[in-house]
Parts: C-alpha cells; sequence; structure tokens
C-alpha cells in the first residue's frame, strides 16, 4: 500500500476529528471511521423506515461481519464471534473452561481488568491465578549500550519498576508446572507499549500442551496476529481502538478444537440452530462461533465496524497499516525533544503502536496530556506513563505539528 493510499484515506472526510485537533490516542477511544458512523446510521434510518424489513435490505449482518474479521485474521468467519467488549469474550472463555481443582493460569502482574478478573474470580473453582513479575527489558539508550547504561525512558534517580514495563518469556516457560491450563495475556501492555512474542509464547504453550488466550485490544489493527499459524486459541478484542469502530463493540476469535472444550454459560434464543422455531426448546447449540452470540446483538453497530474492516483494514492490509505506524512511530521520536520526553523504547520484535513516555523532572503525565489536548494534541497516561499512539489514519504533517506543539509546552 503506498503512502498515497493512505493519505486518501488520512482525510477530514474520514476522520472528522481532525478538524478539532491532532489526535494520538488510537490506544485509548479512537475516533470512529466516518464511512462506519454513515452506515450505522443508514441501517437506522432503514429501521426507522422498514422495522424488521431492514434486514431484507442488510441480509447476514453477523455473518458478514464475521468473514471480514476471518479475512483480515487469516482465518475462517465461522471461528469468529460478534461481542460487546474485550471482557465479554474473556470472561465466556474463562468461565466455561473445565477447570479444576488446583488448576494453574499463568498472566502478568500488570494486566489490564479485563484480562485479569475473569481468570481471578476462577479462584472460586479452585484455581490458581499466577502473575508473572515485572520487568526492565527496555533497550539501550544507544545501540550497543552496554548493561548498566543510562536506558531510554529513565530519569536519574529513578526507579524504572515502580511503573508496568514487561515481562520475560523465560520467566512464563518456568513458571509452567504439570497443572498450568492457559497462558492468559495481552498481546501488548496497554501502559508501557511492550508487545509480547506470541509465536514463540504459542510454541512453549504447544509443547506443554496447554492454552494460550490472548487480550489482543491493543494490537488487533495494528500489529499482525496469526493465530493459526501461532497456535493461539483463543483472541478477544475492542473494536474502537486500533479497529477504528464504535464504541461498545468486540470480537472473539477461538479455534474450532479449543471452542468444543468450552462450557455454555450464557444462552439465549440465538445459540441455537433453530432460528425462528422458538418453541423448539431441544437443545441444539452452534458448534462455530455463534454459540458466543447468545442473544441479540447490537446490530447496527456490526455493520458499523464491518465497514472499518472492508473499507480500511482488508483494503489497506496490516503489513502495510504495521508499516506505517512503525514510520510514525520513528518520525514522531525523532521530533520530540528527548531531554523531556523519555522513551519507553523495546527490541523492534517487542515494539507495538504506543510510545509511552516519563517526563522530566517528575511531571505528572496525566497533568501533561490534559495541557496537550488543550494545546490540541489529543493524548492519553496510563501507569504512570504518558502515551502517544498515531495510527495509519495520521499524517506525516500531522506528526510534525504534534511534535512542535509538545515541544513548545515544554
Amino acid at each position: 500500500m503506498s503512502d498515497l493510499e493512505f493519505s486518501a484515506t488520512a482525510t477530514v472526510e474520514n476522520f472528522p476529528v481532525k478538524e478539532h485537533g491532532i489526535y494520538l490516542s488510537h490506544c485509548g477511544i479512537s475516533p470512529m471511521y466516518q464511512g462506519a458512523a454513515l452506515a450505522a446510521r443508514r441501517f437506522d434510518r432503514l429501521h426507522c423506515e422498514r422495522g424488521v424489513g431492514v434486514f431484507y435490505e442488510f441480509g447476514d449482518i453477523l455473518g458478514n461481519l464475521r468473514n471480514a474479521v476471518g479475512r483480515f485474521l487469516g482465518v475462517d468467519g465461522s471461528n469468529v464471534a460478534f461481542l460487546k467488549n474485550t471482557a465479554e469474550g474473556l470472561s465466556l472463555v474463562a468461565a466455561g473452561f473445565p477447570f479444576q481443582t488446583g488448576d494453574e493460569v499463568i498472566s502478568y502482574i500488570h494486566e489490564y481488568p479485563s484480562n485479569h478478573y475473569p481468570w481471578r474470580i476462577q479462584s472460586g473453582r479452585g484455581v490458581a491465578l499466577k502473575l508473572l513479575p515485572n520487568h526492565d527489558l527496555r533497550a539501550p539508550a544507544a545501540a550497543g549500550g552496554a548493561a548498566g547504561e543510562q536506558r531510554v525512558g529513565s530519569r536519574p534517580g529513578d526507579d524504572p519498576l515502580k511503573r508496568p514495563i514487561a515481562f520475560r518469556t523465560e520467566d512464563l516457560e518456568a513458571m509452567i508446572t504439570p497443572r498450568t491450563r492457559i497462558v492468559a495475556i495481552s498481546h501488548v501492555q496497554f501502559t508501557s507499549g511492550f508487545a509480547a512474542d506470541l509465536k514463540r509464547i504459542g510454541e512453549i504453550c504447544k509443547a506443554h500442551k496447554i492454552h494460550l488466550v490472548v487480550d489482543a485490544a491493543q494490537s488487533l489493527g495494528c500489529l499482525p496476529i496469526h493465530p493459526e499459524e501461532w497456535g493461539i486459541d483463543a483472541i478477544a478484542s475492542a473494536g474502537w481502538k486500533w479497529l477504528l469502530g464504535p464504541i461498545g463493540t468486540g470480537l472473539l476469535y477461538t479455534s474450532p478444537a479449543f471452542r468444543e472444550k468450552l462450557a455454555h454459560t450464557m444462552a439465549g434464543a440465538d445459540i441455537v440452530t433453530q432460528g425462528e422455531d422458538y418453541l423448539d426448546h431441544t437443545w441444539q447449540p452452534h458448534s462455530d462461533a455463534r454459540r458466543f452470540e447468545y442473544s441479540t446483538a447490537h446490530v447496527s453497530q456490526a455493520v458499523a465496524l464491518q465497514a472499518c474492516f472492508d473499507d480500511l483494514l482488508n483494503r489497506h492490509g496490516i503489513d502495510g497499516i504495521h508499516a506505517r505506524n512503525q514510520a510514525h512511530r520513528a518520525r514522531l521520536l525523532a521530533a520530540l525533544d528527548p531531554a523531556f520526553f523519555h522513551a519507553t523504547e523495546f527490541a523492534p520484535e517487542h515494539q507495538s503502536g504506543i510510545l509511552a513516555f516519563t517526563l522530566r523532572d517528575g511531571i505528572d503525565p496525566i497533568a501533561f496530556a490534559k495541557a496537550a489536548g488543550k494545546a490540541g494534541v489529543l493524548l492519553s497516561s496510563r501507569g504512570g506513563y504518558l502515551r502517544m499512539a498515531p495510527h495509519f489514519c495520521t499524517t506525516e504533517a500531522e506528526i510534525d505539528g504534534a511534535a512542535q506543539i509538545l515541544n513548545d509546552l515544554i
């Protein structure tokens, strides 16, 4: 995908938020793609005008979305379910897994709540949640830097491990026991931006015959992810971050073999194969991912999310999107004042779309983000970091303009 084609996408017409400032917070709540909003409005208008006839116009809404997501992930669309958010997907998986007393789940100590509490509450079933310790995996300040040198993202006298940073894959492997059943990890940590090596973790899980469940809210739509190639059993994601869709949408991928192991924990009219024969109460649940779409979905929002995949994500392709985001990352780092913005950088294989910074003299990143917002640059702060997250719909001119504004705020 050429820069010209990306530039044709990155317009005010597609992203009206550009009229109000420079948006560098796609790791938080992204501005929704205008085409998605228009698609949802068309559905709602036809719903008003035709009632149930809207479905004659739109056809198999959820099926079309599943297939669009499947193309993006390189999987069959029947393995994808449309849900409300990441937490719903992970909760369905955690509650449905056939744990036995004494089983173990491995996760990271600083996971986002959506990938912590669903596993933590399994303690009521006798399941132990084992947490990987925080570890400093940041890259040296300069190529070839030796251990003990000042590292990117550190201030003199700073204790970096007071903030979330990363976990070591070797710690994960060492933590596995014969009772380990699941590794539940985020592809990208929402605070520091550390990206896990899912391919390597998948190999470890396969070797130990355990399951890999991934929270991809901070990577799907930004980083390549290959569930079948990497041995990932389940992936849950929100639709309103890097996918540029509506708030209150989510996706769940499950492999067929893993899905067969899960018990049903939520049920409704849409979970069974009888369709509209509502008086047939025989238990005939769907065996594909429709089993998770247990009752009436927010279908206008599914229409909107599909527009994001059809018009943007599948058209540009994840490899092109990733390359553009990496170029944005490098451009932003080169333009910001490194004496003030201390970047939390990782080796290339652990980089994501999130650039996390600590600030000179212990300046509060929350306060700085608010000041930046008033100056016209939208940022966010989590876990003691200032986060910047441009996306493929960001232009080079916006990167340069943001850096100038942020440097002038120092």
